[in-house]
């Protein structure tokens, strides 16, 4: 049997892909996260704010200065911790970005390779609803494992990072939890010592380290596509994919 060319990555279109996703992440952390880098000093601002404008209200006669000061300093502290978790939700939502944009990328340049040499809409639908590890099991039988890349551990945690900010507690939560625990510290633990007991979808948190860990995880895979993608007579398709490419063929 003569091998075919199932999928193609054109050097240009290669880098155009890499180029926007580097433009996208630089710009985010630029114009977007640029704004936390301060925030302790935002706080001691907001906490003399506070202060500025209550000192009409100090009466020496009545008042204790300390109390006016440790109220300041609870203000400083609810200020800092409402920017960090502005961050935090900002920090998600470029990830969210990123990773929805490389996951469409990645659907087009499939559903494309595939109309070359097949014609149907039930695998066309397919790819564009399949989960991430279902699409990818589709090049594990050809000479692209990437399941076995290192990069993909971080792809995958960036799926479930994404999932759980866009739709809470559910599955996407519960894996997250078991597989790639770091992206919800136990906060409670490290006071008291009780591990996991009172976690939530609302303990999802993201670094910028960590965001570009998964910058650098989309990067990786687009710079690891091979150039062409062989069929094989060992080829052996998903049951996703082999279900609707029959399918296409009984409607023609």
């Amino acid at each position: 049997m003569t091998e075919m060319v199932l999928f193609q990555m054109w050097g240009s279109f290669r880098e155009s892909l890499i180029r926007e996703h580097q433009f996208y992440v630089e710009q985010a952390e630029a114009r977007l996260l640029s704004q936390f880098d301060h925030i302790e000093e935002d706080a001691d601002r907001a906490a003399n704010a506070w202060l500025e404008e209550k000192s009409c209200q100090f009466n020496p006669d009545i008042h204790d200065p300390a109390d006016f000061y440790e109220r300041a300093n609870e203000e400083a502290i609810e200020y800092y911790q409402l920017l960090k978790d502005m961050e935090n939700r900002t920090i998600l939502s470029v990830a969210a970005g990123m990773y929805h944009e490389w996951e469409k990328q990645l659907r087009d340049w499939m559903d494309s390779e595939i109309s070359r040499w097949h014609r149907g809409e039930a695998v066309k639908k397919r790819i564009w609803a399949q989960s991430l590890p279902e699409l990818i099991e589709l090049f594990q039988g050809l000479d692209w494992g990437v399941k076995g890349c290192n990069f993909y551990r971080k792809l995958d945690a960036c799926r479930l990072v994404v999932n759980v900010y866009k739709h809470g507690a559910g599955p996407s939560f519960d894996e997250l939890k078991t597989s790639y625990s770091e992206y919800v510290p136990d906060r409670f633990y490290e006071v008291t010592g009780w591990e996991g007991q009172f976690l939530g979808y609302t303990d999802l948190r993201l670094s910028v380290d960590q965001l570009r860990e998964f910058s650098q995880a989309i990067l990786e895979f687009w710079r690891s596509v091979p150039e062409n993608i062989f069929s094989s007579e060992q080829f052996e398709v998903p049951r996703w994919f082999e279900n609707a490419f029959n399918k296409d063929r009984d409607d023609s």
